[in-house]
Parts: C-alpha cells; sequence; structure tokens
C-alpha cells in the first residue's frame, strides 16, 4: 500500500497541474463585434478565443484558398462564399447543433440561400449596404446646401468629385463594391457581367481618380470621424461607427450616410466552418452563441450592422432598428441589387482594371 500511495505520489507530481484549455480560432471583419461578445463566450464555455480580423474579403479568401488556415469559423460575404463552397472551402453545417437557428428571419435566410441552397454551409452574421458617408459641415461648405448626397453623382460625378478633393474622398478597396456601385450611377444594371458594361465602370471611375484621396476598406471609420475625409464609398455599419466616434468626440464632424437613389449592394456577411477547422466543435459553439437573441442585438447595438435574428429585434435600441439606413423600408430595399459571383476570366478582368485605377495609369 505504502508503494502504491508513492507511485501515485510521483504520477501526480508529474502531471501537469491543468489541462490544456481548448481554443476557438476566429477571423472576420474589423470592428465588427461587441466588446464584450468574445468575454460573455469564453465565460459561458471555458473556450479561448483567438480573434484575429480582416477589412477585405480578397485577404480572407487567399488564406482559405492556401489552405490550413488553422481558423475554425470566418465571415466571408455571401458573394466570395459562393465561389468557395464551389471550391470546397466550407463544410457543411449539421444543423441539430445550432438550436438557435430558429431564431433567424427566414426571409433573410432565404435571401442568402440564394448564394448557399438551403442555407447548408453558412448563417448569417450581419447584413448591410455599400454606399455613402459624408461629413455634412465639409461638404455643405464645398456644395451647398443642395449638395446631391442622396446621389452617387456626389463621387462619380468629375464636377462635384473634383470639388471635395481637397476635404478627401476614399473609396474601398474593392473591384466587387466600387465597380457595381459605378454600373448603377450610369444606369446599368448593378449585377451585369458584361465586360463592356464593366469596362464603362472602370472608365467612370478613372474619370474622377485625380480626385480620390486613398482606396482602403476600413481606414476611412477613423478618418471620417475625425475629419480627415468628407466622403467615403463605405459600408452602412461602418459609416454609422464614425458617425457615433464623432458625436463621442464631440469634434464638430457630421457624420452621415445615405443609401443612393439610382441603387446599392445589398450584401451579407456569412458564418462558416472552413473545411479543415481545427476545432469544428467548438466553431458551433460560437455560431449558436451569436445567434441568441441578446448576444446578436448587443452585436447590432454596437456596431450598427443589421442583423437577420427576428428574436432580437425587441432587444436592439430603437434608435438602431428604426433607421432607415440600417433597416431599410420597402421603398430602400426596392433599390438594392445582390452582389454577383464572378467567372474566372472577369475575374482577372476587374483585377486588372482595379489595378489600373488604383496606380493612376
Amino acid at each position: 500500500m505504502k508503494r502504491l500511495l508513492a507511485l501515485t505520489a510521483i504520477l501526480m507530481a508529474g502531471a501537469s497541474p491543468t489541462m490544456a484549455q481548448e481554443v476557438l480560432n476566429v477571423y472576420n471583419w474589423s470592428d465588427y463585434i461587441a466588446e464584450d461578445t468574445i468575454a460573455k463566450f469564453e465565460a459561458e464555455t471555458g473556450i479561448k478565443v483567438n480573434y484575429d480580423v480582416y477589412d477585405g474579403n480578397e485577404t480572407l479568401e487567399a488564406k482559405l484558398l492556401a489552405g490550413n488556415s488553422g481558423y475554425d469559423v470566418v465571415v466571408p460575404t455571401s458573394n466570395f462564399l459562393q465561389r468557395q463552397i464551389a471550391a470546397g472551402i466550407y463544410m457543411s453545417l449539421d444543423k441539430s447543433k445550432l438550436p438557435n437557428l430558429a431564431n433567424m428571419d427566414p426571409d433573410l435566410m432565404k435571401q442568402a440561400a440564394a448564394y448557399d441552397p438551403d442555407n447548408e454551409h453558412s448563417v448569417i452574421y450581419m447584413w448591410g449596404t455599400s454606399g455613402i458617408g459624408y461629413n455634412e459641415e465639409k461638404v455643405a461648405e464645398r456644395l451647398g446646401d443642395d449638395a446631391p448626397t442622396d446621389s452617387w453623382s456626389l463621387i462619380f460625378d468629375p464636377e462635384y468629385a473634383s470639388k471635395l478633393a481637397d476635404c478627401g474622398i476614399t473609396l474601398l478597396d474593392s473591384p466587387t463594391d466600387v465597380l457595381p456601385s459605378a454600373l448603377a450611377y450610369l444606369g446599368l444594371d448593378g449585377t451585369s457581367t458584361s465586360q463592356e458594361d464593366l469596362q464603362k465602370a472602370a472608365d467612370l471611375i478613372q474619370s474622377v481618380r485625380p480626385y480620390i484621396r486613398y482606396f482602403h476598406s476600413s481606414q476611412y471609420i477613423n478618418d471620417l470621424a475625425n475629419g480627415d475625409v468628407c466622403v467615403s464609398l463605405g459600408f452602412s455599419g461602418d459609416v454609422f461607427i464614425a458617425a457615433a466616434r464623432a458625436e463621442e468626440a464631440d469634434n464638430g464632424n457630421t457624420i452621415a450616410y445615405t443609401v443612393p437613389k439610382e441603387g446599392a449592394i445589398q450584401w451579407f456577411d456569412m458564418m462558416a466552418i472552413p473545411a479543415d477547422a481545427p476545432n469544428p466543435e467548438a466553431a458551433y459553439k460560437w455560431i449558436n452563441f451569436i445567434m441568441d437573441p441578446q448576444i446578436t442585438a448587443d452585436i447590432t447595438n454596437y456596431v450598427w450592422y443589421a442583423n437577420a435574428n427576428k428574436a432580437s429585434m425587441p432587444m436592439v435600441d430603437p434608435e438602431v432598428s428604426g433607421n432607415p439606413a440600417i433597416f431599410p423600408p420597402p421603398e430602400v430595399l426596392a433599390k438594392l441589387f445582390p452582389q454577383v459571383v464572378y467567372g474566372p476570366q472577369m475575374d482577372r478582368f476587374m483585377t486588372r482594371a482595379w489595378t489600373t485605377i488604383k496606380t493612376g495609369q
């Protein structure tokens, strides 16, 4: 007995004092989660979250296509998701592990199913539009009170863009957002995959290229808030984050957002699990946790992006839920068009056109 007790003591002394903590690796867009979401998940599950961010679908796609990204949950936009599904990037979801799917709005999930039939691989995280964020005071100073803030002409008409260049115009570093927006301004189909149409859009952007300060998909948030730029083609929620930061700083900048009258992109950001995810079981717990009505509402209240969680709406701040630029009414929804999945040939064309635009050549 003494020998047995001694052996047990030796084994216990050599053992690790604690088991290795389970880890979940999440890759999401920047400025896109409530301040306490991760802490609440860790407290509820005991799972440690490594949370990395990106500001462009192209960055995410490059990591996924390279393989062994190490991520358990990623959040691609719907059009990128569609072609990544075709490439076998994602696992099919076991919906029995996602009971909170019952909280999701069936109409919005049906719209998202256009990119992922039967929502087999993905769940909506947030959704929004790509429109115009602008500094009310600085635009009025240069264009007067009748400035066309409800139109893409604010950016794509050289008459206006030239007068705004000194206070700063920015575009998303995303041809799949900017070129379709230019198509809408031209009165063409924003979902066109015609090279002729897209060349017209590229030529239009080239005409205002001298007045564009930079191309970036997240820098404009702080720059709008601080008054360093005055007009940005940006994502709806990002512009509202900029507006909130300007208001909090009380710096004299009033930031507004508009869905242009010519039409704008409606997009869905989707939670999905890579096929080679190291910890898919933790990924299911994360996705289900995000679909908890209170958690979804907390995120929407913080980032000012629309969600697809019907059960969360009573908990969403009325200032957010009642904002037509965030949760558009039918007349605005009618102006929106989906993002397009382009084929390899058109991808190459758009990449070349975008490089030409950015370099100003």
